[in-house]
């Protein structure tokens, strides 16, 4: 039976392990090769294959030494000369079996926070890396807000039940400005709550399901009426569309709150 479980890196970054059968080990996004040789040591592992989802250095600085040790891993990302350690460059309905599991990936390009990024889909799980947060998404560095805006509209139309598994634990942070955003949603009372409880137990706020992510997370939720009436009190102007409401929305944390 498959099972994914954080590796915690730097401050607050999780490199995803997937294990199935006996021996073998899957990492996503390792950004730090020490915590991983760590598991993969005191599990008896081999790493077998190794998905990257965009080109920072967070998400890709573990991939020279980790290929070192293991030098018949595959290293599947996506297609960008920033990311030199790839062995197997991928894009958009690629598919990806990784050796020991009974698990395929489909790949999806996901850009906006980087103009190459990519997640990967399978089992029930999107591994989205920094496209989309518990709460939140990824700023726009050299992608764009169209792309990041028609990404996240992507990811909502998948199954309500999928697990989304990113790469970092921001969530308490995200929450607090969605409450910026929609003050008094008990959804978000509910979960805010919720979540709080798990980082004081020292327990990972995700994954998070895409159904609490719909009701929650305002860049989902550009919309809905209370949210683009929200932003538009904040832009000071009115907006024409769901890309203009997300646009407005990421400039607005990213100047008054982050």
């Amino acid at each position: 039976m498959l099972e994914i479980r954080p590796i915690p890196a730097f401050e607050d970054n999780y490199i995803w392990l997937l294990t199935e059968t006996p021996g073998t080990a899957v990492v996503v996004d390792p950004g730090d090769a020490d915590p991983v040789l760590d598991r993969l040591r005191a599990e008896n592992r081999i790493l077998t294959t190794i998905l990257v989802t965009h080109h920072h250095g967070d998400h890709i600085g573990g991939l020279s030494e980790l290929r070192a040790v293991f030098p018949d891993v595959r290293v599947y990302g996506p297609v960008d000369r920033r990311i030199r350690d790839l062995s197997d460059p991928l894009g958009e309905g690629a598919v990806v079996h990784p050796k020991g599991l009974s698990v395929d990936f489909r790949v999806m390009d996901v850009p906006g926070h980087t103009s190459t990024h990519i997640a990967y889909l399978g089992a029930g799980s999107l591994f989205c890396g920094d496209t989309l947060f518990a709460g939140g998404c990824g700023r726009v560095f050299d992608g764009t807000f169209e792309q990041l805006s028609d990404s996240l509209d992507r990811i909502a139309a998948l199954p309500p039940k999928t697990l989304l598994y990113c790469a970092h634990e921001y969530t308490l942070a995200n929450l607090g400005f969605a409450d910026w955003v929609e003050p008094g949603s008990p959804a978000l009372s509910a979960r805010m709550e919720s979540d709080r409880e798990r980082r004081e137990m020292d327990l990972p706020t995700v994954p998070s399901r895409l159904e609490l992510e719909l009701v929650t997370n305002p860049f989902l939720r550009t919309r809905v009426p209370e949210v683009v009436q929200a932003v538009e009190r904040a832009a000071g102007r009115p907006l024409g569309s769901a890309r203009e409401v997300f646009k407005a929305l990421r400039q607005w944390k990213d100047e008054r709150y982050d």
